[in-house]
């Protein structure tokens, strides 16, 4: 039997934890009360603090690349086995240096959190949006089938273009986008930096194809037979009761 780990008592007094409230900001002052009440939820919640902070673009508060590649990771492991569709889309603003060039980079910072907020209220929430870096963001769309990967992408492009951006009380910017998509590869466990260069492949046609357009790769045809399917994942189903007594843990014909 496993004995439970021996309690560990921390002196918060003696920690250094200036720097972390600092990256916190403002929503890190409530906590400073409850150093005394509740010592461990204090710890706690400053731990779970700085974990959603290095998960988050600063920017725009959408998910950063760091989360990006871990769902990535876990939908190509997905496809892998269960063999589902799942889109990835590379989007990137259209001229963009021509409007920090123009403007200035504040308002280049207000044209990418409205780009990001609009891109939020285009997809579904179990959907993963982050901004890639710089103007290029990245949408990952499980369960996704290429008819309803194209309607998306669609309704994204018609969306930022028909959205003004104020960006001062006098000037309201409309940008574009152009967008590359390409599906996991089906009962393959590919790479995250493979899917991403498929996809990122597609946005360089749609931008030298003349910008504010999307480019998706066809969905690849799997080309796993039912029987190399059952080879690799049958043992994942339940065993056969003729052939296994679990009870006994006795194999049926074979010695006891």
């Amino acid at each position: 039997m496993t004995k439970p780990a021996p309690s560990i008592l921390v002196d918060l007094h003696g920690l250094r934890l200036d720097a972390a409230h600092a990256l916190l900001g403002p929503d890190s002052d409530g906590l400073r009360s409850t150093v005394q009440d509740d010592p461990v939820a204090y710890l706690q919640a400053l731990i779970d603090g700085l974990s959603e902070l290095s998960l988050k673009d600063p920017l725009t508060g959408l998910s950063n690349r760091r989360l990006l590649t871990a769902e990535l990771e876990g939908e190509i492991d997905r496809v892998a086995r269960s063999g589902e569709a799942a889109l990835l889309l590379m989007l990137d603003i259209d001229h963009f240096k021509s409007v920090n060039d123009t403007y200035g980079h504040l308002a280049g910072d207000q044209v990418l959190q409205a780009v990001g907020k609009a891109l939020a209220g285009c997809i579904r929430p179990m959907d993963t949006l982050a901004r890639y870096g710089g103007e290029e963001f990245a949408i990952v769309l499980p369960s996704c089938q290429p008819a309803f990967g194209h309607a998306v992408a669609e309704r994204i492009r018609r969306t930022i273009e028909s959205s003004p951006i104020r960006v001062s009380p006098a000037v309201d910017l409309r940008v574009t986008v152009s967008i590359g998509g390409a599906f996991a590869l089906q009962w393959i466990r590919s790479t995250t930096e493979l899917w991403i260069d498929r996809a990122d492949h597609q946005l360089y046609i749609a931008k030298t194809a003349g910008r504010n357009r999307l480019c998706l790769e066809d969905q690849p045809v799997s080309t796993v037979s039912a029987e190399e399917k059952h080879l690799l994942f049958g043992h994942l189903s339940a065993p056969d009761p003729a052939w296994i007594d679990m009870s006994s843990g006795a194999i049926p014909g074979g010695a006891a």
